[in-house]
């Protein structure tokens, strides 16, 4: 049986949606999702689904997850395969002090939309793409410009961000 990973969008980050992993879990599992593992309080969940297209699996696990907890919740499915190949596209080795991070897309950003995106490269922050996933080297915290809004806005796609070694993490734990 295939397995994914689910990226929840803005759950237990800055007081909004907060959601125990405990209790996420038993909402895919409630869902008819097999062998459900939470990851970090980010909202990523490991499950199996004999469901072959992800979107699909996007579509109704977003409507069910509605219902369980009274507002929508943006989710963005990747098959276990998928995350590993964002492991291997990563673009950039990040040296001391510097942080990778990805943001996975709803969708593949229009290639106009891409170079606005990196037009905005500078010594705080490179970007790239890869299918539908941004990467981003943030060099200068302080300096930065990098946030999931700047991308969303930049690209007009609705996306998650994780920190690259939390990819790496789930690549490697899952797999």
């Amino acid at each position: 049986m295939p397995k994914y990973i689910a990226f929840l969008r803005a759950i237990n980050v800055g007081g909004t949606t907060l959601i125990k992993m405990t209790d996420l879990k038993k909402m895919f599992e409630s869902f008819g999702l097999d062998n459900v593992q939470t990851y970090i309080q980010t909202g990523n969940v490991v499950f199996e689904s004999p469901e072959k297209n992800s979107s699909v699996l996007e579509e109704q696990i977003e409507r069910r997850l509605e219902k369980a907890v009274g507002k929508r919740i943006p989710l963005f499915v990747r098959t276990i395969r998928d995350v590993q190949k964002m492991v291997h596209a990563c673009p950039f080795n990040p040296q001391d002090g510097e942080i990778v991070h990805v943001v996975i897309l709803q969708k593949q950003p229009h290639k106009k939309n891409v170079d606005t995106l990196l037009a905005l490269r500078s010594d705080a922050d490179d970007f790239a793409t890869k299918g539908k996933e941004v990467y981003n080297l943030r060099r200068d915290r302080d300096q930065s410009i990098f946030s999931n809004n700047l991308i969303e806005k930049t690209l007009e796609v609705m996306g998650t961000t994780r920190n690259f070694t939390t990819i790496k993490n789930l690549a490697e734990k899952y797999a």
